[in-house]
């Protein structure tokens, strides 16, 4: 559905010395038999609620909540005001996967890890990555066949797994690659019910048959990631191969200490190394997997854009596998990319919890408020997009993007933790589409419901079933 402005009229809330925007007159629970109202889906919540403009409240029994919709409203809670924030109960409840990753935890902990992290992250570290992309996705379209239909979702996840296991771990889709991944898979169809869930921590404990499926999972996790560290860190004891030399994200991390600015020196220790790792693990495959999946849909259901983006890849790369320095003439290929990511953005919601009496624009919030905002509701504001359920990657011209504000499009959040694997994720998502769009056209099999699963991130609840066409104009050697 297309969201405008505001269809929707009320009064602001007023308690006392506090003014909410308008919204829900009842508890949210209340509302459990309205079509806009499922505990599974709360993106159906959000698109009602923005009928009511720039922002609207609700309450989740005794704890109030507000959906923010105006990119200047965002702007203050992750920038201007984001000592005033800390992470909501969502981001909280991750920590029962995630311990206190990057994602998770807040505060000096938060700074610590990313000063200890950000150098592994660094341009020109990154960048090595680049060959092993453009090899595992060629080796990934040279097993598809003509003809041959596909879960797309299934495939990418695939990729996506060989990548992460190539950059972070420096090794193969081995069996503890996929154990990791199990269980990662296991909890996370746990996830929406832990976070539903009120003191879900205490449930945990519980004979329930869902916790101890995931008191099963996490512990197999964790184990299987410690006796990797263990190993890689015996490795490198051993070995006169220093990280750099190795260069994949845990041995730069067994290796890097806290020495920037306000750091103690120290490594990570060996709970934070594991967070950390799961962390980078769960992020850099989860994402950039939904991403180029939501993007083969969109092209099988839009040809001219197809059309386009095959013409680039024909003239950039000649038929060759692109490298590296191709990325700044792949102009309309990353152009497609951010149209998908608007459309369906990894990383759909985002929300913190109000650690003081605070204004936001308009509103006097009071501390514990729990505030929200939706990439996937922001990004169809009709104000900055219109028709903003066509495809368009006309829209991500520079002199479009400079007339926008800059929270109408934020697929990889913003502010102080604005995501640190941004531009990996922009240099794999690249090369991956670069690599097989330039040999083969997806069609989208008829008669299939696809639907958005809004967990984590943002996937196609049955996957998406696609059929393989090898392009004749342009053959990779």
């Amino acid at each position: 559905m297309e969201m405008a402005a505001g269809t929707m009229t009320g009064k602001l809330v007023r308690r006392g010395s506090y003014v909410f925007p308008p919204g829900l007159r009842l508890n949210l629970p209340l509302y459990l038999f309205h079509k806009f109202f499922k505990p599974g889906n709360p993106i159906l919540l959000f698109e009602h609620l923005r009928r009511y403009g720039r922002a609207a409240h609700y309450r989740i029994l005794w704890n109030d909540v507000v959906l923010l919709n105006e990119p200047e409203d965002i702007r203050e809670v992750l920038i201007d005001k984001a000592a005033s924030f800390g992470k909501d109960r969502t981001q909280k409840r991750m920590k029962i996967l995630l311990g206190e990753g990057l994602i998770t935890s807040d505060g000096e902990t938060h700074q610590r890890g990313r000063r200890i992290v950000a150098p592994a992250f660094h341009r020109q570290r990154i960048q090595r990555y680049a060959g092993q992309i453009v090899e595992l996705a060629g080796g990934v379209g040279a097993t598809w066949r003509p003809g041959e239909t596909m879960d797309i979702a299934a495939e990418m996840m695939r990729l996506a797994l060989q990548i992460t296991a190539r950059t972070l771990f420096d090794t193969e889709v081995t069996a503890e690659i996929r154990e990791i991944n199990e269980q990662v898979n296991a909890i996370m169809d746990l996830y929406n019910y832990l976070v539903a869930l009120p003191r879900a921590e205490l449930l945990l404990k519980t004979p329930l048959p869902g916790m101890r499926r995931f008191r099963r999972a996490k512990a197999r996790l964790d184990a299987v990631v410690d006796g990797m560290i263990g190993a890689r860190q015996a490795e490198m004891e051993s070995s006169a191969n220093s990280a750099e030399a190795r260069g994949d994200l845990l041995s730069l991390l067994l290796a890097a200490r806290d020495d920037g600015a306000g750091g103690d020196g120290l490594k990570l220790t060996d709970d934070e190394l594991r967070d950390q790792v799961l962390t980078l693990f769960l992020a850099g495959y989860e994402t950039v997997a939904n991403a180029l999946t939501w993007t083969w849909m969109l092209l099988g259901q839009n040809r001219e854009a197809e059309a386009r983006l095959h013409r680039e890849l024909d003239a950039v790369l000649g038929g060759r596998l692109p490298t590296l320095e191709d990325m700044p003439r792949l102009v309309y290929t990353a152009m497609v990319l951010s149209e998908s990511m608007r459309l369906y953005p990894p990383a759909w919601a985002m929300g913190r919890e109000v650690l003081e009496d605070v204004r936001i624009g308009p509103y006097a919030l009071p501390k514990g408020t729990m505030i929200f905002f939706s990439q996937y509701i922001v990004h169809r504001d009709t104000r900055w997009f219109p028709e903003p359920e066509r495809f368009d990657p006309e829209r991500f011209r520079a002199e479009a993007k400079a007339g926008r504000p800059r929270f109408a499009y934020f697929p990889f959040g913003g502010g102080g933790r604005q995501c640190i694997g941004e531009s990996f994720a922009w240099m794999e998502a690249t090369l991956v589409l670069a690599t097989l769009a330039q040999r083969w056209r997806l069609e989208l099999e008829p008669g299939q419901w696809i639907e958005p699963q809004p967990k984590i991130t943002l996937r196609p609840k049955s996957g998406i079933r696609m059929r393989a066409v090898e392009r004749a104009v342009c053959r990779m050697q």
